[in-house]
């Protein structure tokens, strides 16, 4: 590749974490071996996506936590848990108990504003209306105030359990996990707000076309307003997203689905979607030396040195794994990529402050 191709660091995958409505066992348990496979690989992180009323991983703190109990090295992230849903303290024990169980590798990203399916399980959620309620980003404040392990009460204020006094603060604390906090950021308010606030930054195949038709004009001006005002002493990430779906390992048969997939969605990636003005970009669904051009040629993938794979939906598990396979393998090295060493998950095994 030439110089000025992309060079990433970082790989990571997301998964749906899909089962069957009459197996749900079967489906999580298949999710929980991709994150073992994943580690195997040398991938840098396993994501999971976070759904309410799909047959999916409705509560991603439960699925990492159990998660952490069957990787030792891989970041296990999870994009997005719409915070709407939830009550910032609750969940704030949920994430500091996974992320102590799993010594340290949570990574969480977070979304802000009405929640999906809200009209169905909001009243379910809260006691009286949810639209009375505060589902913007100040939610995902008082959740960094949580993490962030602030004693409750004045400095004289204690409880007592059974051999113990102490002073009052979510438990157990994880010191580290609020710098591993990320903002799912398709818009313009979105990543500035990130970005004031030290959040790290998710971006994937959907932004809004605020001020551009152009996919790739809108996603460049959203990482420029981050990278502006983000906190230069802080180590800031940025995670790119992208579907990416290699044939060379595949089966007649499968490539063909793959094919009919990227096909089924190419039109919507011609015209912003919607009143939002919704852009999508393109899958990227060939052989791996396809996928390098088209990587190659991705301005945005150029500012960036994370790249985070987009398993679809639709697919299965042993499509998902001929898909790792083959990013490991063909195109993750020709991105500058290297994937973990045997020493460094003997590292990840020995006991470590969560930071």
């Amino acid at each position: 590749m030439s110089t000025t191709s992309p060079k990433i660091s970082t790989l990571s995958f997301l998964t749906p974490g899909n089962f069957p409505d009459d197996d749900p066992y079967t489906g999580l348990e298949q999710t929980l071996a991709l994150f073992e496979l994943g580690e195997r690989l040398g991938f840098d992180g396993a994501w999971i996506r976070q759904r309410h009323l799909e047959h999916g991983v409705g509560s991603a703190a439960v699925f990492l936590a159990a998660a952490s109990q069957r990787t030792r090295r891989v970041e296990l992230g999870t994009a997005v848990i719409p915070i709407g849903y939830e009550s910032p303290f609750r969940l704030g024990e949920d994430l500091s108990m996974a992320d102590v169980l799993s010594r340290g590798r949570l990574q969480v990203g977070l979304s802000a504003g009405t929640p999906p399916h809200a009209d169905l399980i909001g009243h379910l959620v809260f006691d009286g209306d949810w639209r009375t309620y505060d589902l913007s980003y100040g939610r995902i404040a008082r959740l960094l105030a949580n993490l962030r392990g602030d004693f409750l009460g004045d400095q004289d204020t204690v409880i007592q359990s059974p051999g113990n006094t102490q002073r009052p603060r979510l438990q157990p604390h994880s010191p580290g996990l609020p710098d591993r906090i990320w903002y799912g950021g398709g818009s313009g308010r979105s990543v500035r707000w990130a970005a004031e606030n030290g959040l790290n930054l998710l971006t994937g195949n959907i932004v809004f076309g605020e001020d551009s038709d152009d996919f790739t004009t809108a996603q460049l001006a959203l990482l420029a307003d981050y990278r502006r005002l983000v906190d230069p002493a802080r180590p800031a990430r940025v995670a790119l997203g992208r579907v990416i779906v290699p044939l060379d390992g595949a089966d007649r048969a499968t490539r063909q689905k793959y094919r009919e997939y990227a096909a089924s969605r190419h039109e919507r990636t011609l015209k912003p979607q919607g009143e939002r003005r919704v852009l999508f970009a393109p899958d990227l669904v060939g052989t791996a030396e396809q996928i390098l051009e088209q990587l190659a040629a991705d301005a945005v993938l150029a500012q960036t040195s994370e790249l985070r794979l987009e398993l679809p939906y639709e697919f299965h598990g042993d499509d998902y794994e001929q898909i790792l396979h083959d990013t490991v393998a063909l195109i993750g090295p020709e991105l500058g990529w290297t994937a973990a060493t045997d020493a460094q998950v003997r590292t990840a095994e020995q006991p470590a402050a969560s930071a």
